[in-house]
């Protein structure tokens, strides 16, 4: 899916940086300004503070007059909209829409958010124009998003709507240790228990099976048995000291 993201009558310098980070984060750069208010927004310095180094997307940003040279190209037009136009497009939370647009044997398209100006948020006019409204779920009491935020936020669903990235830094699963491992260790500890006095080999009851349910459920690595078994060679060599 090509994606783009349309930024109208923007008036806050700062407010396209935190665009620019939103959309590199995510893995986008399409970004769009319809007569912002600075003509020059993309080279202030507000700008490229807020950006945070996603100088990459503010280079390729373009800047346009009006929303008809921003809509050049586009397939699918979202409206961000928290109040429903009576005469407007159907409202839907952005996980719902997204859903339906990367379902399985869905057109590939090119689809454009549209974030209207932060005092007065998108026209009718503009809203009217589209295929749906993005209503984000928020407090009803306290709806209002600054508008860098909405972009992330709108960003971050359709990322993970088209497959999302894998957690960076996520530990991959330990191997797990085999039955044999997991009987040597508990023999060891079962030695242990005796030698310090916790385990009555004459009167065992059920210690024994519980504790081999117990690391059975705990799916132990070779590392873990091997730390268990210097934990049950400490007790031993302790136990046979105070003899």
């Amino acid at each position: 899916m090509q994606t783009r993201f349309i930024l109208i009558e923007t008036s806050h310098a700062g407010n396209v940086g935190a665009a620019a980070r939103a959309l590199k984060v995510m893995g986008f750069d399409d970004l769009v300004l319809v007569a912002p208010r600075w003509p020059n927004v993309l080279r202030k310095e507000e700008t490229i503070q807020r950006a945070s180094g996603a100088n990459d997307v503010l280079a390729k940003a373009r800047v346009v007059g009006t929303l008809e040279e921003a809509l050049d190209g586009v397939t699918h037009l979202c409206a961000t909209a928290m109040t429903p136009r009576d005469f407007g497009p159907p409202t839907r939370s952005p996980r719902e829409h997204f859903a339906e647009l990367t379902r399985p044997g869905a057109p590939e398209q090119c689809v454009a958010f549209l974030f209207g100006s932060e005092r007065f948020g998108m026209k009718n006019e503009d809203v009217y124009r589209c295929h749906v409204a993005l209503s984000i779920p928020t407090n009803p009491q306290f709806g209002s998003l600054n508008l860098g935020s909405a972009i992330q936020v709108v960003a971050y669903d359709w990322r993970v709507a088209l497959g999302g990235f894998p957690v960076q830094g996520a530990v991959p699963p330990a191997d797990k240790a085999d039955a044999q491992q997991v009987a040597g260790m508990l023999g060891h500890w079962e030695q242990a228990l005796t030698d310090i006095g916790f385990l009555d080999p004459a009167a065992p009851k059920k210690l024994m099976p519980r504790l081999n349910q117990l690391f059975n459920r705990a799916d132990l690595s070779p590392e873990e048995i091997h730390i268990l078994r210097g934990v049950a060679k400490a007790m031993i060599q302790n136990a046979s000291a105070k003899r």
